[in-house]
């Protein structure tokens, strides 16, 4: 058997508390909070205790999906990030660029929050942003 302790940021909220992420044999088994960040001080909310739950969920997706013939198929991550590039620029062109909208999660890290933003108002030029958080 193989234990380990991987250091990483909990995606629950903005706070960015540091945790543990106990696995063995590769399959997390639990959480346990970081004694020395400055930021959760060894302490974490019922969220983080079970930041582990999430990942293995037999309800995540894992790969990405499209509808074809009315049907959800498996698709390559190309075919997909390609689908939704083409679909964003035609509904941009057709009806500017406040026609879009883009909401993001709190179980990503306040980086990358920042990126979708970015990406939001420098790339498609609209700040139609909002967090689920606030819904």
């Amino acid at each position: 058997m193989e234990y380990r302790n991987t250091l990483t940021t909990c995606t629950y909220c903005g706070c960015g508390c540091n945790l543990f992420l106990e696995s063995l044999d590769g399959r997390l088994t639990g959480t346990i909070p970081c004694k020395t960040f400055p930021v959760n001080e060894g302490k974490l909310c019922i969220k983080g205790w079970n930041a582990h739950q999430f990942v293995q969920s037999e309800k995540r997706l894992k790969k990405p999906l499209m509808r074809k013939n009315g049907e959800l198929t498996e698709v390559s991550w190309d075919e997909a990030l390609d689908f939704a590039a083409s679909k964003l620029k035609e509904i941009k062109q057709a009806n500017g660029s406040d026609s879009v909208g883009f909401c993001s999660s709190a179980k990503v890290t306040n980086e990358e929050n920042y990126l979708m933003q970015k990406f939001a108002r420098a790339g498609v030029g609209t700040n139609n942003i909002d967090h689920c958080a606030r819904l």
